[in-house]
C-alpha cells in the first residue's frame, strides 16, 4: 500500500515544478505594483491550483504511467489494489521493475506531457485585474499619468532647481514639486525655490516686480499674491495666480425683482443656486415680512439655512412655499435675499439683491390722505376725488340747465375752490408751507407778523422750510407737482370756469396716487465694518508707514510723477537712465496697469531695458505712456526769437 503513495509523491514533485512558473506569472504584476491585496490573492490562487493539481495526480497517476512506461505492462493499477492470486503475482513483478523504470527523467517526462506549464487564461486574468487596480489607484490619486506628466517627472528627477508650491489648506489642492516651468497656483500659495544640491554661493531668482530672491543653502520663499514671471539663469517662467473669487449667488425663481402674486395664490416658489471656487461654507436665506401701511408697518425677520449638497462647491435649493408657511396674508409683502460665505481665510461673503413677493390686498376706498403720515383733520376736509366729482357735477348741471343762475354757479364754484384750497394747504405743509386749516384765517391773506415776533422780524433762517421735512427729493418732486396742479384747479374754480379745472384736478389725483404707491419702502440693514487690524503690528509702537490725518489744502495733485516724466524723456534717447529708475517704473506699472497679461509684458520690458537692451526702450516708453490715464492738457507756445533783425524783417512789406 505504501508503494502507490511513494510513486504519487515522486510524480507530484516534477508536476509542481512544471506548474510553478504559472503561479509566478500570476503573482508578478502585483509585486511590481507593490500591492499587498493583489499579492495575497495571487498566493491564494497558487494554493488552490496546487491542491487541484495534487488531486489530479492522485486520481490519474496510474493512467499516466501506463501510457508512458511500457515496462509496467499496463499493470500500474495493481499497485493500488490486487485481489486475486494472479494479480498479486503481477503486482510483485511490477514492484520489482518500478525502481528501475521510474527514474527522475521518466517522471519529468510524464509531468511535461500531462501538466501545462502556462495557462494563458489565468495570466491574462491576473494582468487585467492588475491594470484595473492600477487605474483605480491613479484615479484616486488624481488621474492616470499622461505623457506630459511623465515628462514632468523625468524633468523633476534631472533638474537642478526644484519649485515647490504649497496652496492654502482651505483650497484642498495638494502640494506639488516640479522642475522650472510655467505654473498656475491658487492665490496666497507659498512658493519655494530650492536647489537639489545646496551650494554655498547664492543664485538669484529674479521676479518681474523687481524682487531678487537668493537660492543657496536655503530655499527662497515667496507668497503668491499676484501673477509674475521669474527668471533663473537667463530663462523666464510665468507664475500665474488664480484669485479666490467670492461665492456666486443666482436666484432663478422668482425671475423679477418685484413679483406680484395673484390674489388667489396659495404658493410661491423660491429657487436658489450658490457656486464657489472651493467650498461654500454657509448659505442662508433671509426673509422679512412686512405687514400694514403708513406708520403702522410691522416687520418680522426669519433666517433659513440652505442645506449642503454632495458637491461642496455648490448648493442648489428650491422650495415651493405655501403662503401660510411664509406667514403672508393679503396686503403683505415678503422681502428676501441670500447671503453666502466661502471657506477662505478671511472669508468672502456675497449678498444677493433683495427680491419682493407682493400679495395684493382687498381694494380699499380711495382716500389719498393715506399717501402721507396720518394727522388729525376736520370733518369738512374733502378728498381730491370728491372735489373732481363735485366739479363734474357742476359742469353737468350747467350743461343740462343753461338758465342756472349766476349766483348759484358762483357759490358752488367758490365752495369747491375752498375745498381745493384746504386740501392744497394740507399737502403744502409737508413741504414746509404754513397752514391755517385748523384756524379761521387764510394763510394766503394772512397779516404780517406782530411786533412781538422778534424771530420772524429780525431772525435769519439757516435752512429752507422745504428741506426741514423728512421726505426724499423724489417725494418732494411729486408733492410739488400735485400742489401746482391744485393751484391751477383752484384758480379756474375761483374764476367761475369749472370745466378748465378738471384736467389739473385729475393731474393732482394722479400725483397723490403715485405717493400712495410709494408709502412702503424696504431697505435691509447695513452696518459699519471696520478694517481688520494687523495683530503683528498692534501694540508694537512701530510707526513706519503711518501718515497724519491732516492734509495740505489746495495742493494740486500731479497726474504724472516727476520721476516718471524724467524716465520718459530719458527713454526717448540712448543716453543714461536716471538713478533707481527701475523701482519707479515698477511702482508706476503696478499702480496703473490692472490686466495681468499687460502688466507682465510691461515688466518684461523693464527687465529687458535693465539688461541693456537699447531697442527695448521704445517698448517700455510706450507701456509707461499708455498707463497715463488723466494727463492734463498743457498748451505751450513755441519760442519765437525776437531780435532786431527779425523785427526789421517783419516790418518790411
Amino acid at each position: 500500500m505504501h508503494a502507490d503513495a511513494d510513486i504519487i509523491d515522486q510524480l507530484l514533485a516534477p508536476a509542481v515544478r512544471r506548474r510553478a512558473p504559472l503561479w509566478l506569472a500570476v503573482l508578478a504584476p502585483w509585486l511590481l505594483l507593490l500591492s499587498i491585496p493583489g499579492a495575497l490573492a495571487a498566493c491564494a490562487f497558487a494554493v488552490w491550483d496546487y491542491r487541484r493539481l495534487k488531486a489530479r495526480v492522485e486520481r490519474d497517476w496510474t493512467l499516466w504511467l501506463d501510457a508512458t512506461v511500457p515496462a509496467l505492462e499496463d499493470s500500474t493499477a495493481l499497485l493500488v489494489r490486487a485481489d486475486s492470486p494472479i494479480a498479486k503475482l503481477q503486482r510483485r513483478r511490477i514492484l520489482a521493475r518500478v525502481s528501475a523504470s521510474l527514474t527522475g527523467d521518466v517522471l519529468a517526462s510524464v509531468a511535461t506531457e500531462r501538466v501545462r506549464r502556462f495557462d494563458a487564461r489565468w495570466i491574462l486574468a491576473s494582468l487585467a485585474a492588475a491594470v484595473a487596480w492600477f487605474g483605480w489607484q491613479q484615479a484616486q490619486a488624481g488621474g492616470a499619468p499622461t505623457a506630459e506628466q511623465a515628462l514632468a517627472r523625468i524633468a523633476l528627477e534631472t533638474s537642478e532647481l526644484i519649485v515647490k508650491v504649497a496652496p492654502p489648506k482651505y483650497t484642498g489642492v495638494a502640494r506639488s514639486e516640479s522642475a522650472p516651468r510655467d505654473l498656475q497656483v491658487p492665490q496666497n500659495s507659498a512658493v519655494e525655490w530650492c536647489l537639489r544640491s545646496p551650494q554655498p554661493v547664492d543664485t538669484p531668482v529674479e521676479l518681474s516686480d523687481g524682487q531678487m530672491l537668493k537660492v543657496g543653502r536655503e530655499c527662497a520663499r515667496w507668497s503668491a499674491t499676484e501673477s509674475v514671471f521669474w527668471r533663473w539663469r537667463g530663462k523666464r517662467y510665468t507664475l500665474r495666480v488664480v484669485p479666490d473669487l467670492a461665492p456666486e449667488v443666482t436666484i432663478s425663481a422668482p425671475r423679477d425683482m418685484l413679483q406680484i402674486l395673484p390674489a388667489d395664490a396659495k404658493n410661491a416658489t423660491i429657487t436658489v443656486a450658490v457656486r464657489d471656487d472651493y467650498q461654500v461654507r454657509r448659505a442662508t436665506l433671509h426673509l422679512t415680512l412686512a405687514r400694514g401701511s403708513g406708520e403702522n408697518i410691522r416687520f418680522s425677520d426669519r433666517e433659513v439655512p440652505l442645506p449642503e449638497s454632495g458637491n461642496p462647491r455648490a448648493r442648489d435649493w428650491s422650495r415651493n412655499w405655501s403662503l401660510a408657511d411664509l406667514g403672508m396674508e393679503p396686503g403683505d409683502e415678503l422681502y428676501f435675499f441670500v447671503r453666502a460665505t466661502d471657506n477662505a481665510d478671511p472669508a468672502h461673503t456675497t449678498t444677493s439683491p433683495t427680491y419682493t413677493l407682493r400679495l395684493p390686498g382687498p381694494v380699499a376706498v380711495d382716500d389719498e390722505s393715506t399717501a402721507l403720515p396720518m394727522m388729525v383733520r376736520p370733518e369738512n376736509l374733502r378728498s381730491q376725488r370728491q372735489i373732481i366729482i363735485d366739479t363734474e357735477q357742476l359742469v353737468a348741471d350747467m350743461k343740462a340747465n343753461p338758465r342756472l343762475s349766476a349766483a348759484t354757479v358762483r357759490e358752488r364754484s367758490e365752495k369747491i375752490a375752498g375745498d381745493q384750497a384746504m386740501l392744497r394747504r394740507r399737502y403744502g405743509q409737508f413741504l414746509g408751507e404754513q397752514s391755517s386749516m385748523f384756524g379761521e384765517g387764510d394763510d394766503d391773506h394772512a397779516e404780517p407778523a406782530g411786533k412781538n415776533d422778534m424771530v420772524a422780524q429780525y431772525g435769519h433762517a439757516h435752512d429752507e422750510a422745504e428741506n426741514a421735512t423728512l421726505f426724499d427729493e423724489k417725494t418732494k418732486v411729486i408733492l410739488r407737482r400735485a400742489l401746482a396742479a391744485m393751484w391751477d384747479a383752484e384758480r379756474a374754480l375761483r374764476a367761475i370756469t369749472p370745466k378748465p379745472a378738471l384736467p389739473p384736478e385729475y393731474k393732482a389725483l394722479d400725483a397723490i396716487k403715485e405717493l400712495q404707491q410709494a408709502d412702503r419702502i424696504y431697505l435691509h440693514k447695513t452696518s459699519f465694518v471696520p478694517p481688520a487690524l494687523k495683530e503683528e503690528l498692534r501694540m508694537t509702537g512701530d510707526v513706519v508707514g503711518t501718515r497724519s490725518y491732516r492734509r495740505e489744502q489746495g495742493a494740486p495733485g500731479e497726474a504724472v510723477p516727476a520721476e516718471v516724466r524724467e524716465l520718459l524723456q530719458a527713454l526717448a534717447s540712448d543716453g543714461p537712465l536716471p538713478a533707481l529708475w527701475s523701482r519707479g517704473a515698477h511702482e508706476w506699472i503696478r499702480a496703473r496697469i490692472t490686466s495681468d497679461d499687460q502688466r507682465l509684458e510691461a515688466q518684461k520690458a523693464v527687465q529687458d531695458v535693465a539688461d541693456g537692451c537699447v531697442a527695448c526702450r521704445p517698448v517700455l516708453r510706450a507701456w509707461l505712456r499708455g498707463a497715463i490715464t488723466q494727463a492734463p492738457v498743457i498748451l505751450q507756445a513755441r519760442p519765437v526769437p525776437d531780435t532786431p533783425f527779425t523785427r526789421v524783417w517783419k516790418a518790411v512789406p
